[in-house]
This record gives C-alpha cells, structure tokens and sequence, in this order.
C-alpha cells in the first residue's frame, strides 16, 4: 500500500503515527499557570535531544478547536505569555491508570493531581511541581517552541526544555549513573488504547558485532 498523506482524513493521520512508531515512551509532563494552578497530562510524542546541554522535548498537539492545550498555555516562554517551564515525570507502572486518566479534558484552572490523587512536590529550580511519587523527574526551562501549524486542529508543537535539575529515587541509579531498568518499570504507548511494559529486553552490541551476534 502507497499512502499520500494528504489525501487522508487527519484522525486517519493520527491512526497511523500512533500505529506505526511505537513503542513510545510518555512524558508525564507537571506545570503551573501563570496564576499558579497545577497541571499535569501525559504526551507520547517524547524524546530527549542530547547531553551537551541535557534537553528533551515534548508535543502537546492543539485541541480540536485548534487552540493550544493546558500544558503549552502554561509552559510556552514568557515572552509569549506562559511560565517558561515544565517537569517532565516518569510513566511508571505502580501509577499507569493514574497516567492514562489524566488526559481527562478538565475546564481551565481544574487540577489533575486533584482528579488522578498523585501528589505535587515541589521542585529545586523551577517553580512548576512535579510528581512526589515519580521515581525520575526532569525539571526543565523552556528554550522554544516549533509550531507546525498554529491556530488549527491538530496542528503539531514541539517544546524544547534544558533540563536544569534532575530527581532520581536512591535505589535506581548506580554511581556510573546507569540507571536500573527492572525497578524504573517503565511503560509506553502503543497505538489506540494500547499500553505496554519495558520487561521483555535484550542486548545486541552496536555496530558491525550486531551482525555476528547470536541473537535473541
């Protein structure tokens, strides 16, 4: 099948990013208004950028009315009328439900901390909280924001954020920072309703040795 994505309808788009790059890891992402109300919603359009400066980013689309969503009202850069700033939490499964129901479409100023029972903490370097029970939260600063296609349904924003502080619970990371993958329990999107788990993993060395490893 050839497919000429501008001759599909956008849900039909949808369908098919979300189907087809997967699995995605979630940004749980924690903010505050510029009147200091708490927001917290999950984004599976998520990555990290690099180390040198550590950066991440995000893609919170806008609503079907074509308006920019809670999260990117709140931490788009001052200067364009937001905070500047974001904690990106961990997916984890001890809270997957709690993930999932907080994509819930609340009116604005209502909290999802309040609808989902997780519990804001407060952060080292930016003013936005993020989640006490999250064993891994980036606290970032705003660097930009792209808009694919402002002001309509749909249209795509990528939020890039410097990350300027870090929260690891003691039991997951090494003193090489390697991070254990069995106690993080990680979960991530697939398309739809799908969800999946991190467990099942396997190694293949980089490179030309992948070719000659055994396998699986």
């Amino acid at each position: 099948m050839e497919i000429n994505p501008e001759e599909l309808a956008v849900h039909e788009r949808d369908k098919l990013l979300i189907g087809c790059i997967v699995p995605r890891p979630i940004a749980f992402v924690s903010t505050v208004s510029t009147e200091g109300r708490f927001n917290l919603a999950p984004f599976s359009f998520f990555n990290g950028i690099g180390s040198n400066p550590m950066t991440l980013l995000f893609c919170p689309g806008n609503d079907a009315q074509g308006s920019e969503k809670d999260t990117l009202r709140n931490c788009k850069p001052v200067e364009e009328g937001g905070t500047g700033e974001f904690v990106v939490n961990a997916s984890v499964e001890v809270y997957r439900r709690q993930v999932a129901a907080a994509a819930e479409p609340l009116a604005w100023g209502e909290s999802e901390f309040d609808l989902i029972g997780l519990t804001p903490g407060r952060s080292q370097r930016v003013q936005a909280p993020r989640v006490a029970e999250a064993p891994v939260a980036f606290e970032c600063r705003t660097l930009q924001v792209i808009r694919t296609n402002p002001g309509q349904p749909a249209g795509g924003n990528v939020v890039l954020g410097r990350v300027v502080h870090v929260h690891v619970r003691d039991d997951l990371v090494n003193e090489r920072m390697h991070v254990d993958p069995e106690k993080l329990a990680a979960i991530g999107r697939m398309g739809g309703f799908g969800y999946c788990t991190t467990r099942d993993r396997y190694e293949i060395p980089p490179g030309r040795r992948a070719l000659e490893s055994e396998g699986d």
